[in-house]
């Protein structure tokens, strides 16, 4: 008899996993992948970065070496090597996790778990033969899958979802990007640095929807100064491949119903993800779900079933790795007797463009919405020392503070290493912080930091002007 059985041993399952035996917990996992850490180690974060990194260096080689006075010629690109290079940065970290199950006495199990009742999950092992795990508590764990949309068929060579477009055996003549988010504006990214022509088609009236407005206006300006190409406010209906092998994409204005053509060597479906819930047997359960195939659960990630519980990208929430980690910790602090709680307000999101883009907080819209009277301070990277020595001076820290108390609502920044800057508002936000605390604290010299101080001074309107 377990104490706990996890299924899915993504970034939310491991890290419950480990952490619900560190305080004592009998617990096993199960993964259907031949590999544990899900889609953020597998086919999603960890090789999309990998890519991203490698694609900055050819850039850099390309087009920035000069100006520092190197003079680099012959610069090609070994496309194997590239990817070879990504999947021993997956592989090392997967086998990782499978080494903290074994040191944390976490019993593994390679297969498709299914809920049978309350007490019971079986597990269809990869072997062909299938097991009964019995136990006091099941979290479910499942993550997401991609979205797909009608009438465009995802074979994973010229139709791709992002797990085709981090293996291209050859680099596109032409990318066709359906959805502005994360993963189209990530892997688009990529592809344009190695030598693509890429078109971005977003059905919304802005890239990076949930992001801030004017945040988001400075990323396209950005990228479009990059070369990527965006469609905004289009439909598309169709995408086929043809007997060039060939894809056809056919698209409208969602305004003007204008509809448009473009034939392209491959086409990257962004169009977002959906939470993993089929097959696990929750219906026979009574287990609720929305409309949406996301799990309800309550404060404590309870579902309709008391002792089985839900987490990460299988419900309503953001689809991040670290909300998954942080209530997978909570369940399994829960469940060991401990206080179990997760902060939604300090969670924050990246997109790893160059340069990034990263939040935390309330956006201004968020904040016009809620009728909460607040402050903008904003300081751009043009007039910061760190940045201009890295030649990457696009972009701009935002803070959002109440008016009354100061107290820090949101920040937003695009610039380089944001990914990195916005820890500072994170643990800012965490403690309660205003943005006096932050401009009366040390940003050492010279940093990128110090563009984050400069604008929690410009809050109260006290930014030194260069």
């Amino acid at each position: 008899m377990f104490d706990l059985v996890v299924i899915g041993a993504g970034p939310g399952g491991y890290t419950s996993a480990i952490r619900a035996s560190q305080l004592g917990l009998k617990v096993a996992i199960i993964e259907k992948r031949k590999t544990l850490g899900g889609t953020c180690l597998n086919i999603g974060c960890i090789p999309s970065k990998a890519l991203l990194d490698s694609s900055e260096h050819y850039i850099q080689a390309q087009e920035e070496f000069e100006d520092h006075g190197l003079t680099v010629s012959g610069i090609k690109i070994n496309l194997d090597r590239m990817m070879g290079r990504k999947d021993k940065v997956v592989s090392d970290l997967t086998s990782g996790v499978a080494y903290l199950m074994k040191k944390n006495k976490v019993e593994t199990f390679y297969g498709f778990g299914k809920i049978k009742n309350a007490n019971t999950v079986e597990v269809r092992l990869d072997s062909g033969e299938t097991t009964s795990l019995e136990t006091k508590n099941i979290l479910l764990a499942t993550g997401s899958a991609a979205n797909t949309l009608p009438g465009i068929e995802i074979d994973e060579q010229n139709i791709v979802s992002s797990t085709g477009a981090l293996s291209l055996p050859v680099i596109p003549e032409h990318l066709v990007v359906i959805g502005a988010g994360v993963i189209g504006l990530e892997l688009g990214s990529v592809w344009k640095r190695l030598g693509s022509k890429v078109t971005v088609i977003e059905y919304g009236s802005k890239i990076a929807a949930s992001s801030d407005t004017a945040t988001s206006k400075l990323l396209q300006r950005s990228l479009t100064k990059q070369g990527m190409e965006f469609v905004l406010e289009a439909k598309v209906n169709s995408a086929q491949v043809n007997k060039n092998n060939k894809v056809e994409v056919e698209y409208e204005g969602v305004k003007t119903g204008e509809k448009q053509k473009l034939v392209v060597d491959t086409v990257l479906v962004a169009t977002g993800r959906r939470p993993y819930s089929e097959g696990l047997g929750l219906e026979d359960l009574g287990i609720e779900k929305n409309k949406a195939g996301f799990v309800m659960v309550n404060s404590h990630y309870q579902t309709t079933v008391p002792n089985i519980y839900a987490i990460g990208d299988l419900i309503p929430g953001p689809m991040l790795a670290h909300k998954a980690e942080e209530e997978g910790v909570a369940v399994a602090e829960t469940l060991a007797g401990l206080p179990g709680h997760v902060n939604y307000m300090t969670v924050p999101s990246v997109i790893y463009t160059w340069p990034e883009l990263a939040s935390v907080g309330y956006t201004e819209e968020e904040l016009k919405d809620k009728k909460i009277a607040y402050n903008a301070g904003k300081f751009p990277f043009t007039a910061n020392g760190r940045a201009k020595s890295l030649g990457c001076t696009d972009g701009q820290v935002k803070i959002l503070a109440d008016k009354e108390t100061d107290q820090i609502l949101g920040v937003h920044i695009l610039g380089p290493r944001a990914s990195d800057m916005i820890a500072e508002a994170v643990v800012a936000m965490e403690f309660g912080a205003s943005a006096e605390d932050i401009a009366r604290s040390f940003h050492a010299h010279p940093t990128l930091s110090e563009v984050m101080r400069e604008a929690a001074l410009d809050v109260n309107k006290a930014a030194r002007q260069f």
